[in-house]
């Protein structure tokens, strides 16, 4: 099974990242650097809040719920619309309180504005929700099983 964040790069090249570009303001390769560095912070959190047997319930049920993969078979339109994916919302169940100053740190490490960072992060959310999503029901993993593929990925980002 390929990890999420490869699963995710595979949807974010080309065409994409031309359109994240242009909704961001800033050329391919700032773009793309900023897109692996705010999905490895995505996978990290998402990681980090799954590491309890409470948060990976909570993240499996959410999953279950709402985030079947479907986003990704159609990932221009929801850049196209991003509000349209929630992910404002998803960044306070994922960052809580923390939100302003992972985007200032985005902003920093990449060179985008942190207003940029936030409208990236916001993007991605779902699309990082959605390819969870798929491998967790691919898989049929429970959240123990959930949070130990996040526990490896995020052994990979931190060897990356």
């Amino acid at each position: 099974m390929a990890s999420i964040l490869d699963t995710l790069t595979d949807q974010l090249g080309g065409d994409t990242l031309k359109q994240l570009s242009g909704m961001l303001g800033a050329d391919e390769q700032t773009t793309g650097a900023a897109t692996g560095a705010a999905l490895s912070t995505l996978l990290g959190a998402l990681s980090r809040n799954a590491s309890t047997p409470q948060g990976a319930e909570a993240l499996s049920g959410a999953l279950s719920r709402d985030h079947d993969g479907s986003v990704l078979d159609n990932v221009g339109g929801l850049l196209g619309n991003p509000e349209a994916g929630g992910g404002d919302a998803i960044l306070g169940h994922v960052l809580g309180n923390r939100r302003g100053r992972v985007e200032s740190a985005l902003s920093q490490t990449t060179g985008i504005d942190q207003g940029s960072a936030g409208k990236l992060l916001a993007a991605l959310a779902p699309m990082v929700l959605g390819a969870l999503g798929r491998q967790q029901k691919q898989g049929s993993m429970d959240a123990s099983a959930l949070a130990g593929m996040l526990g490896q990925e995020r052994q990979a980002l931190a060897q990356r």
